[in-house]
């Protein structure tokens, strides 16, 4: 069996609605296809059912759009488990809803819909919607998340950077050492030729009382052709070997590095996927306005559970988070996120209109990367973003 196959097989369907007919209907409808399919009709025991079943894909079978929003929404007030389990969201929804659903599955709050009210009840629609929520959370939980990979191809291309600036220091070492061996010899040539003359002339003989000049004059000749000349020789032989080994080198890992070139080229076209958090709408709009021409893609929640919500879809390189919010405020969504190991190392920056030191200091313990006090100022702002999305 395919891993695909396998996880069909084995995957959990949740169905919940207010309406006990309504979820054995469509529990039936997927039992032709699925094994795992559970039901979940009382309020009370939303949380319950949801944390106890964990299912891979979440129906919604309510009779309205508002209550499967509402049962939604609550589910990531309530569960501290429903932000950490991978799993896809179904609503099944009525005709004069369909525009509505399809919105907010375009804005990726919820995965997929199917048309089901009223008397509808397009069975192949619904198994096939089901088909391809499993196969793309299979998908996901076999593929690691693009930004490591990103960090990754851009760490490989650095390399390549760095062996290119080693390979030319290493040709300006040969290139110097041969220069200082010549001119080394040079020196001790002139310096041989100068004793040589001055002993020839009989400058130095009676000085130094050397007996027989012309037999040191023999001697100093042979020196200069045999030790000085030969060794300065091999000398300049072997740096020269030196900088034709690194000019060879780097010619035969010229093809090898046009993958890494290449790897990078598509690195730098990258967008890191940025998530504002934040319950007041003038803020969101002007944290979009002041990252507009940045290159990067924003998504927005306005609540604590809209972003746990968003973040079971699709993960952000970089949170930015209110930290005043109603029901669930920034600092018990960045406690939540450091508690589950798929989101604890996405970097979550705070930002809040408060400054107290007691703030900071139970943000950053929590696990936040820095603090950001509003108002904005601009520059620091984008400055900070960069350097967390560049790590």
């Amino acid at each position: 069996m395919s891993r695909i196959g396998s996880a069909v097989k084995n995957a959990r369907i949740l169905v919940v609605t207010n309406i006990a007919s309504d979820a054995d209907l469509v529990r039936k409808l997927l039992l032709a296809e699925f094994e795992n399919v559970f039901v979940s009709t009382e309020a009370n025991l939303a949380v319950e059912d949801f944390e106890r079943r964990k299912p891979d894909v979440l129906i919604l079978a309510f009779n309205t759009l508002g209550k499967a929003k509402h049962y939604y929404l609550n589910l990531y007030r309530s569960s501290k488990l429903v932000h950490t389990l991978p799993h896809r969201t179904l609503i099944l929804c009525r005709k004069d809803e369909e525009h509505l659903v399809y919105e907010l599955c375009r804005q990726e709050r919820f995965d997929d819909y199917a048309l089901f009210w009223p008397l509808h009840h397009d069975e192949p629609r619904l198994l096939m919607a089901v088909f391809q929520a499993l196969r793309d959370l299979e998908h996901t939980r076999g593929t690691a998340p693009l930004a490591k990979m990103v960090r990754q191809a851009r760490r490989i291309a650095e390399l390549e950077e760095q062996l290119e600036r080693q390979i030319c220091i290493g040709q300006l070492l040969a290139q110097k050492a041969s220069h200082f061996m010549e001119q080394a010899e040079g020196e001790i040539d002139a310096a041989i030729g100068s004793f040589s003359t001055n002993l020839a002339q009989g400058r130095l003989g009676d000085a130094l009382g050397i007996p027989n000049p012309a037999r040191v004059q023999q001697g100093l000749d042979q020196l200069k052709a045999e030790s000085v000349g030969e060794g300065f020789a091999a000398l300049n032989d072997a740096v020269k070997n030196i900088g034709q080994w690194v000019g060879e080198m780097k010619q035969q890992l010229a093809p090898h590095l046009e993958p890494v070139r290449a790897l990078k080229l598509l690195a730098d076209a990258f967008r890191p996927v940025v998530l504002v958090v934040d319950d007041d709408d003038y803020e969101r709009k002007l944290f979009a306005k002041i990252m507009e021409n940045e290159p990067y893609d924003l998504m927005f929640a306005d609540s604590g559970a809209e972003a746990l919500g968003i973040l079971s879809k699709k993960r952000p390189d970089l949170i930015l988070m209110d930290l005043v919010m109603p029901e669930i405020n920034g600092l018990e969504v960045l406690r939540r996120l450091k508690a589950a190991s798929e989101f604890a190392d996405i970097p979550v920056m705070m930002i809040t209109g408060q400054s107290e030191k007691n703030v900071v200091v139970e943000s950053l313990k929590a696990g936040a990367v820095d603090f950001v006090v509003k108002p904005l100022v601009r520059e620091i702002f984008l400055e900070k973003v960069a350097r967390f999305l560049a790590g």
